[in-house]
């Protein structure tokens, strides 16, 4: 994506179903669950670069034992800097305990931290607010009872924040921060609360508090609890929660909004954001891993069974787009197939883009992650062209040029665009700044007839058009061309997401511009009076408000604008832009219908509110987030 977005963040859980000295006897080491959780993490760097962190929890620990283990970083390389730290745990162990301590998992769970059986780590990108070691996940809620220790983090964002905190006030409690983490955290750590207490009341009149202890340890129902604690939330999430007494939980929103998915057998159970996460740790079959479903916990026992319960009434499953389109890892084959057809759809679309002159047409891509539709817009070509031969040469159908050339022809494929190192613009004036940013991205020269030929070039998606006025478009004007077709993989974002992507105030989009450049241009501005007042006088309303801006217009409209609005005055070629349609993008991706941000229907009545919340933001010049 050439308009950089911070978005999603990553979740990674190891459970250990056997003994800790069954890992050291088969695999030759004690860290074999800190190794996994590495390789889990470094294959989900993509989903978060601001901090990192990781926790451990040991089970059956004796009184007096540290049993839950925290590292978070905002360093550069967060994910190496944490796991630095807990190799040299094993190193200290050998120098403190000789040469046997690495291979006696009861004196590692007695000495040294992150020896445990349950792992929990987490990727941040920071959506909002600083970035701090305070706001990197996993959090703790500390308490003197083992079971009620809760250990959270999570790829998520709630919609009504100010609801979850009323509730907490009301349930007595004293909240110190009102950030969707602190009262989902808050939330679930007060009925883990009332569970350890209905336990004890259970048994307090036939055992001692000792006994007992042990009692709300194997009873604790972590599906109850969850069932209690998420039916307030609005908004996208897949949350994982360690328990101090070894029990775990994932749980993912109703709509299946944010991702999760999971891998069980007899040795570990393994939790992530991604699945090719999970098979490049474990080398097992993609097929192996399973989805949680919408509305359901993945709640993992002290003993280690599992089971997969519903604790919220699952709904339509909406999961996010964008996840297949852009931010998950492409080596995941059935994303990389829905990226190529992404990309095969677009054909119909640019064939008349460029009046159907493949032979004056150089194809190209935005890297690094527009590649895969580029092949499958090639690709698409090739079958286009394939079934041109077939009208030529079985249906007798007339041609131009001779019969060798038709039959040889293939699209001119060249690689244009390319990203430079990061350039810093440090201190300048406007000018300038853009002077520097129009440098970020390179070209391949020498490879366009100027004047004569035509340039086609895909990008994922088109958020702001930022880099694309002020850079893309400049370096490829340099090559003279004679028109520039600029094609997103993805339909126009017309909306705000509110469930985890930085995607937030409407100004920012490209589209949403465009469609205030047509309102003024047709003197249609009571419109957006209209759209304020409906808006102000209706906060909790499900409707969303702001399609009637974009109703009065076609997409072809609203493209075409776009492509005005992004052609620099000196710019000497024609530009042209063309979006994925909403019905290309269903089809190419069927189980994955979140779209909200392309067609303002949001899966939670939350959403709906964001984004009126997010035009009357506009209206009054607020640069506030609407969540």
């Amino acid at each position: 994506m050439s308009d950089a977005i911070k978005h999603e963040c990553g979740i990674a859980m190891v459970r250990l179903r056997k003994s800790p000295q069954y890992y050291i006897d088969k695999y030759g080491t004690p860290a074999y669950a800190s190794n996994r959780m590495y390789i889990l993490m470094q294959k989900q760097i993509n989903r978060g670069q601001d901090g990192a962190g990781v926790a451990n929890v040991k089970i059956n620990t004796k009184p007096g034992t540290r049993y839950i283990s925290r590292y978070r970083s905002i360093e550069p390389s967060a994910v190496n800097y944490i796991f630095d730290k807990i190799n040299k745990k094993y190193k200290k162990a050998k120098k403190i305990g000789g040469e046997n301590a690495l291979s006696d998992a009861e004196w590692l769970k007695e000495n040294i931290a992150f020896s445990g059986e349950v792992w929990l780590g987490h990727l941040r990108y920071g959506t909002h607010g600083e970035n701090s070691i305070e706001t990197c996940h996993p959090f703790l809620k500390q308490n003197n009872w083992r079971s009620r220790n809760l250990v959270m983090a999570g790829n998520f964002n709630m919609t009504n924040v100010e609801d979850l905190f009323s509730k907490l006030v009301e349930l007595g409690q004293h909240p110190k921060e009102k950030t969707d983490t602190v009262t989902v955290m808050e939330k679930i750590g007060h009925f883990l609360d009332e569970e350890n207490q209905r336990i004890f009341d259970k048994y307090k009149h036939q055992y001692s508090n000792e006994e007992i202890t042990h009692f709300i340890e194997d009873e604790l129902d972590v599906a109850r609890i969850l069932r209690r604690s998420c039916r307030d939330f609005d908004g996208g999430y897949a949350m994982a929660g360690l328990i101090g007494n070894g029990s775990s939980f994932v749980v993912r929103d109703p709509s299946g909004i944010r991702p999760a998915y999971y891998y069980a057998d007899e040795e570990i159970i393994v939790v992530a954001s991604e699945k090719p996460a999970i098979k490049s740790a474990f080398d097992i079959d993609f097929k192996a891993i399973k989805e949680i479903k919408p509305g359901h916990a993945l709640v993992i026992n002290k003993d280690g069974s599992y089971t997969e319960s519903e604790v919220m009434p699952a709904r339509e499953k909406k999961s996010c787009s964008f996840e297949r389109i852009y931010f998950s890892r492409g080596t995941d084959p059935d994303i990389y197939q829905e990226r190529k057809n992404l990309g095969k759809a677009l054909i119909p679309q640019i064939l008349k883009a460029i009046d159907f002159d493949l032979k004056n047409t150089v194809f190209s891509y935005i890297p690094n992650t527009a590649e895969t539709a580029f092949l499958g817009l090639i690709e698409g070509l090739d079958e286009y062209l394939v079934a041109k031969r077939k009208e030529v040469l079985l249906d007798g159908k007339p041609h131009v040029g001779d019969l060798d050339e038709l039959l040889s022809f293939r699209p001119r494929v060249e690689k244009l665009v390319s990203k430079d190192v990061k350039l810093r613009t440090f201190i300048t004036n406007d000018d300038d700044r853009d002077t520097m940013v129009s440098s970020v991205y390179d070209t391949t020269y020498e490879v366009v007839r100027p004047g004569v030929d035509t340039l086609v070039v895909i990008d994922d998606s088109i958020v702001r058009g930022t880099t694309l006025e002020k850079s893309i478009l400049t370096t490829l004007d340099k090559l003279n061309p004679k028109r520039i077709v600029i094609v997103s993989s993805a339909p126009q974002i017309r909306f705000p997401d509110c469930y985890g992507i930085d995607m937030s105030r409407m100004k920012e989009f490209i589209a949403f511009r465009a469609a205030l450049a047509l309102v003024k241009e047709r003197k249609m501005e009571p419109i957006l009076d209209q759209v304020y007042d409906l808006a102000i006088a209706n906060p909790l309303s499900t409707e969303n408000f702001i399609k009637r801006v974009y109703a009065p217009f076609t997409d072809d409209e609203i493209s075409d604008k776009i492509a005005e609005i992004v052609t620099a005055p000196e710019l000497k070629a024609e530009v042209c832009v063309i979006y994925q349609t909403v019905e290309n993008l269903h089809k190419c991706i069927p189980n994955h219908l979140g779209d909200w941000y392309f067609t303002g229907d949001y899966p939670t009545d939350g959403g709906t509110q964001v984004v009126n919340r997010a035009f009357v933001n506009f209206m009054q010049g607020k640069t506030v987030r609407a969540y």
